[in-house]
């Protein structure tokens, strides 16, 4: 099915609703972040009840992400990128209808596991769907407006606290989805992987959930529980899953994990320098904008305004860094990018008590902006162009 052009209707309707659908998962891992506050005073949870509303999300996300992707080159990718929507938007309304905090860390987890059905999809369609020389610059509008997604959640998350809730930064995902399922079923083709036949790698999909997700609990339990077996025992049980399901991809004819793919060196490495990236990402925005509430003073719009430049940047320039990135090699952006958001994270260390925005914080913001720029659409189209379809 490759060969849809981006100029072509059928193109930019297919980056649409992907840019569309993922940045439902994207917005909502940092939308909430600037809720939190509100939502303690709200539903009476302190610090931890409300770590495990960020945390529930984040755990079925990261053990089911696999899986998500596995069923979509199985059953039809499209139909697999619905499903994630659908299941987002209503989680996401369960999330919005919490009476107290158990039932809205329970959906949250729920949200996650339709982050997980969608988010693999949507890349996934966009690699087997548009045509090659198209790809990157799809990528780059993708990876692009996802950030924008992401680094518009503190600014938009803080007006609907201040305005009418915030419950409503969980009911903003359902108009969303009631446009992106429509456009999908009408206008994106399916796909599936026609090598993904015979049984279901079961065994695969079960090892690799629980190892991702015992792993991820062990991180997420050890700043409150130190080296607890609370904490041991889950990241011993996940390590060794991890081992096992190693072994059993390996043998499998049809696994849910090809492992050949970690033959290209470049695949492997520029994975790992996703692992990095996005670390310093999800710290960098999940604090920046409690410091800029708690340390600076700002209210929440005023933190999550505070933070456009990255999202301005991103947003005009995403494109051309992703053709930029296809003309002279990942090389230079995978270094250059880096060491611009680490220069720009730097210079946030100057948002203390007392900052001015102009001279403490905004030229971190734009350092910052430019390093991802630079950094995010290519890292995504080299890691894709890396490997077969």
């Amino acid at each position: 099915m490759a060969g849809v052009r981006l100029s072509a209707p059928a193109g930019r309707w297919l980056v649409f609703t992907t840019v569309l659908g993922s940045a439902m998962a994207l917005l909502d891992s940092t939308v909430v972040n600037v809720a939190l506050p509100r939502i303690g005073l709200d539903l009476g949870a302190d610090l931890p009840v409300l770590q495990w509303t960020v945390n529930a999300y984040m755990l079925t996300l990261a053990g089911l992400i696999l899986l998500g992707g596995a069923l979509g080159d199985r059953f039809g990718r499209r139909r697999v990128f619905v499903i994630g929507v659908i299941w987002f938007a209503l989680a996401s309304l369960a999330c919005g209808l919490a009476p107290n905090a158990g039932v809205l860390i329970a959906a949250r987890a729920l949200q996650g596991i339709g982050g997980a059905l969608l988010t693999p999809g949507s890349l996934a369609l966009i690699q087997s769907v548009i045509h090659p020389d198209d790809r990157a610059r799809a990528i780059g509008l993708w990876s692009g407006f996802g950030g924008v997604g992401a680094a518009i959640g503190p600014f938009l998350g803080g007006w609907l606290v201040d305005g009418p809730g915030w419950r409503w930064v969980f009911w903003l995902n359902v108009p969303l989805a009631a446009v992106c399922v429509p456009v999908a079923l009408r206008h994106v083709p399916e796909t599936s992987d026609p090598e993904a036949h015979g049984r279901f790698d079961v065994v695969g999909a079960a090892l690799g959930a629980a190892a991702l997700g015992l792993v991820t609990y062990a991180l997420i339990a050890a700043p409150q529980k130190g080296t607890s077996p609370a904490v041991v025992v889950p990241a011993v049980a996940g390590l060794a899953l991890g081992v096992a399901f190693v072994a059993v991809e390996k043998r499998r004819s049809e696994p849910m994990l090809p492992l050949s793919i970690f033959a290209s060196r470049q695949f492997s490495a520029v994975n790992a320098v996703t692992l990095c990236v996005y670390a310093a990402f999800g710290g960098f925005f999940f604090l920046s904008v409690i410091n800029l509430q708690v340390v600076v003073g700002y209210s929440a719009l005023a933190a999550g305004t505070a933070l456009l430049p990255t999202t301005t940047l991103m947003l005009l320039l995403s494109a051309r860094s992703g053709e930029l990135g296809k003309r002279i090699g990942p090389r230079i952006p995978l270094t250059v990018g880096p060491l611009l958001c680490a220069a720009g994270m730097l210079l946030m260390t100057r948002a203390g008590v007392g900052a001015v925005y102009w001279r403490d914080i905004l030229p971190g913001l734009v350092v910052l902006g430019a390093g991802m720029v630079v950094l995010v659409a290519p890292l995504t189209a080299t890691v894709l162009a890396s490997v077969d379809v």
